[in-house]
């Protein structure tokens, strides 16, 4: 590898390490994964934090990863049936304090993926919220990781 790529990917490694922030949004601990690697969807995860005195809502994603892009939350369907259903109201992020969108949670859903998703890629995604309006991330591709690794 070139000193002039290893720069690039360096910089682009601490990009990833920041937070991406939106007015009082802050973007933490995002991540997205596929079941293997001829799946046809995928899912993201974050932590969004509000320091504001506002609350807000996350309404929409977009990605050019997917087809289409939802928010899902799992429902207990009762006698240990879990499904997945889109939440189109979004996801409350109250004043103060934060929501979490993690696996067997409420999550963003990547339908017909563009690609398949490799461990170490990067996905564009831009959360669109009530009040902050838009906010662009790229979320790190991570297949190895576990639900007990997310931190808060």
């Amino acid at each position: 590898m070139s000193p002039k790529s290893l720069m690039g990917t360096a910089l682009a490694a601490c990009l990833l390490a920041l937070p991406a922030l939106a007015q009082d949004l802050t973007i933490t601990d995002a991540y997205a994964r596929a079941s293997s690697p001829v799946a046809k969807s995928g899912a993201a995860f974050m932590v969004i934090h509000n320091s504001g005195d506002a609350d807000d809502r996350l309404v929409a994603v977009r990605s050019d990863a997917a087809a289409k892009t939802e928010l899902h939350t799992h429902m207990d369907m009762g006698e240990g049936v879990m499904q997945m259903r889109e939440v189109e109201e979004g996801f409350a992020i109250p004043a103060g304090g934060m929501h979490a969108l993690q696996r067997g949670g409420d999550h963003v859903m990547l339908m017909g993926l563009t690609e398949p998703m490799e461990q170490g890629d990067v996905i564009t995604m831009t959360l669109v919220f009530e009040t902050a309006g838009e906010m662009e991330v790229e979320i790190p591709v991570d297949l190895e990781r576990q639900p007990a690794e997310m931190s808060h």
